[in-house]
């Protein structure tokens, strides 16, 4: 895949990696072992590492900045469930994760994480945000970077990720606080991709 995409504008992420440069953790990734290869970056807290593998806000603390300092970029996904979100708690739910997960990020490179905002009961359900909800708990996440440093929010790139089809990526992409999607399900059919692809461009003009 990176031999691949060399030299076009495609980049090649991986889906997790440990926290540490080395050690007896068989079964794991380094982030040295995706730099050796040439991969630049990686998704970490992803829905499903969380609930499916137990990935903890005190693990994400250490992989944000390990893959920042292996050169790697590094995709932090947060979100809430349902249940949360019901109860009204998706505020506390982001608030705990995006303070927590970037706790020790130096001030002045939070704006090289990348964050995407994924409603966990929006994932592979068929059901997606609102615009409004998206945008309101977008806005929120980059609210919880400005009380850090407001110049460094303004550069964080937050992205939806949650059900984006080519019927609703349009609408979520011109949201005033989303920069992009975390596009899963839909990714696996190239024309479908392609329509997301092309709705994203279509906001960047």
């Amino acid at each position: 895949m990176v031999d691949s995409a060399r030299g076009s504008r495609v980049a090649v992420y991986a889906q997790n990696m440990h926290q540490a440069d080395h050690g007896a953790f068989t079964g794991e990734v380094s982030a040295t072992m995706l730099t050796e290869i040439d991969v630049q970056g990686v998704i970490l807290g992803h829905s499903e590492r969380r609930e499916y593998f137990g990935e903890t806000d005190k693990a994400l603390a250490q992989k944000v900045p390990a893959a920042m300092a292996a050169g790697l970029l590094p995709v932090l996904c947060v979100g809430e469930t349902e249940d949360e979100r019901e109860r009204g708690d998706t505020q506390r739910k982001l608030r705990h994760q995006v303070q927590e997960d970037l706790a020790r990020v130096e001030t002045d490179r939070l704006g090289e994480v990348v964050i995407a905002y994924e409603p966990i009961w929006a994932i592979g359900t068929g059901q997606v945000a609102t615009p409004e909800q998206a945008e309101e708990a977008i806005a929120f996440v980059r609210a919880l970077v400005a009380d850090r440093d407001r110049g460094q929010a303004a550069r964080t790139r937050i992205l939806y990720g949650g059900s984006v089809k080519p019927d609703n990526a349009d609408e979520l992409l011109a949201l005033p606080d989303v920069d992009g999607a975390l596009v899963g399900g839909a990714s696996l059919d190239p024309e479908s991709f392609a329509a997301i692809v092309a709705a994203a461009a279509r906001t960047v003009r």
